[in-house]
This record gives C-alpha cells, sequence and structure tokens, in this order.
C-alpha cells in the first residue's frame, strides 16, 4: 500500500461509537472512502453526512458479513483496509460469568473478526494487496482479575493476528494490532453494566469491589479515543507499517513490567494496586 489516499477503500467495523467512529472522521479527513460499519446505523448519520458509506451490520451474523462486504466490493470494486473494531467487554470472575455470554463475547471479539478476515481476504489475495487492522487491548498481553474473559478473546485476537501476518505476508497484505488500555469511551458503561447482571459468589466480592473501584478511578483519569484512532490512521497511511502500536501510557508500561518482573512478582503487584 501507498501512503496517500488515492482511491483507498477501508471497512472500519464497531464504527457507531468510541474508537471506531472517530476512526472513520479521520480516515474521511485524510481522503480515503471509508465504509462505517455498525449494528446502530442511526448512530451514524453524522458520519454518513461526512462522506461515510453506512453498512448495517452484526458481525455475529455470518449472512450480513458477507452482505456488508459483497456491498462494498459491488460499488468499489476492490478493498484495501479492513480495521476489524467492533466489541464489547463484560467483567465478571471466570467462575460467575454465565458460559452465555462468555460464549457472546467470543462471537463477537473473536468469531466476529474472525468473519470479517474471511470475507474480505480472497479479494485481497485477487488484487495482491490489503491491510488487516485488528483493534487489540492491553489484555491481549496482561490478565487481571475480574477481566479474565474479556482478556481471553483480546489474547485470541493476539493470536490469531500472530498467524494471519505471517500466512499472508508474502501475498502483499499486511497484519497489524492496535493495543490501547483504558480510553473514554461506552465501553466501561457496557462493561459495568454487564457486571451488575452477573451473580457473584460471596468469596469473591470483597475482589470484585476493589477491582471495580480501581477501573473507575482509572477510566476517571483516561484519555479519549482520539489519539488510539491517530494510530490506526498512522497504520493505515504507512507504507511499511509497525505489527503492533500501544496507543496508551497504560498499555506500554503493562506490558513491559509483565515482560519484567514474570508472573509472580505481576500478579503481586495487582494485588497491591487493589489495596
Amino acid at each position: 500500500m501507498s501512503d496517500t489516499a488515492g482511491n483507498k477503500v477501508v471497512l472500519v467495523t464497531g464504527a457507531s461509537a468510541g474508537i471506531g467512529y472517530c476512526a472513520v472522521e479521520k480516515l474521511l479527513g485524510e481522503g480515503y472512502t471509508v465504509y462505517a460499519a455498525a449494528r446502530r446505523v442511526e448512530k451514524m448519520k453524522d458520519l454518513e453526512e461526512q462522506g461515510a458509506h453506512l453498512i448495517r451490520m452484526d458481525v455475529r451474523d455470518d449472512a450480513a458479513v458477507e452482505a456488508g462486504v459483497s456491498q462494498l466490493i459491488e460499488e468499489q470494486g476492490r478493498i484495501d483496509v479492513l480495521v476489524n473494531n467492533a466489541g464489547y467487554g463484560s467483567y465478571g470472575t471466570i467462575e460467575d460469568i454465565p458460559i452465555e455470554e462468555i460464549r457472546n463475547q467470543f462471537d463477537v471479539n473473536v468469531f466476529g473478526y474472525a468473519r470479517l478476515q474471511k470475507a474480505v481476504l480472497p479479494h485481497m489475495r485477487r488484487q495482491g494487496s490489503g491491510r488487516i487492522i485488528n483493534v487489540a487491548s492491553v489484555v491481549s498481553f496482561v490478565a487481571t482479575p475480574v477481566l479474565g474473559w474479556y482478556a481471553a478473546t483480546k489474547h485470541a485476537i493476539k493470536g490469531m493476528s500472530d498467524a494471519l501476518r505471517m500466512e499472508v505476508k508474502a501475498l502483499g497484505i499486511d497484519v497489524v494490532m492496535i493495543e490501547p488500555g483504558a480510553l473514554k469511551t461506552e465501553f466501561d458503561v457496557v462493561a459495568f453494566a454487564a457486571l451488575d447482571k452477573v451473580e457473584i459468589s460471596k468469596e469473591y466480592k470483597e475482589l470484585v469491589a476493589k477491582v471495580v473501584d480501581y477501573m473507575k478511578d482509572s477510566y476517571a483519569k483516561c484519555e479519549g479515543p482520539e489519539n488510539t484512532a491517530k494510530f490506526i490512521v498512522e497504520a493505515v497511511k504507512a507504507k511499511h507499517p509497525n505489527t503492533q502500536y500501544r496507543t496508551t501510557t497504560d498499555a506500554k508500561m503493562f506490558i513491559a513490567l509483565k515482560a519484567l518482573l514474570g508472573d509472580k512478582m505481576f500478579d503481586y503487584m495487582i494485588g497491591q494496586s487493589l489495596k
């Protein structure tokens, strides 16, 4: 890919809020042809007025994913970049989150990414070029209490992205991971609402309360999604993109500390921070 917009066509999922919404705005400002996909199309009317093409898409629905990508190809004849961004967090302990909710998290956060990749890769292979940008997280590398199943989905994205990057390298296709930490978006509202529905076993209640206090304090102090969206634009524009972009200070810090300290010392540090 070149470092200019030209006729480049970008598909962004999860575009109705947060990182996805900001990324669409910034990509439109750079002159890209942008398709914004989400379940809540009504929340993207401002993006449509700015020039985005809207697609109603639930990433859990095979037919909706195929139809959305087919529409884009029919209208543009190519797809240059997929920004896999649709996802959500559901907080609770490993034991207490219901299996149905665990399945749904994986269906959105992991299988949703897989569905989009499977839909766009045949077109990218035919073109001999393309770029897949998977929005991951600091918890692709670091798991903490109460975020365990969400972290598991992001660990899966890292493994999938690492393998895919090597599989398609010779085909002219790049694979990039975006790794933010805490951000001011709708994410925390959804995650805490999900936690409120989980019946927490009495043995975990004190731990969960400490984690919630810590996380709420983190979200109160964290930055918005704009800087992370800038890194997505950088990953789209770069002739030779990095394999990963850590976009927030806490993401850089926690990943470095985990690598430096090892498991037991990192666990101890997390325990102390919750006190």
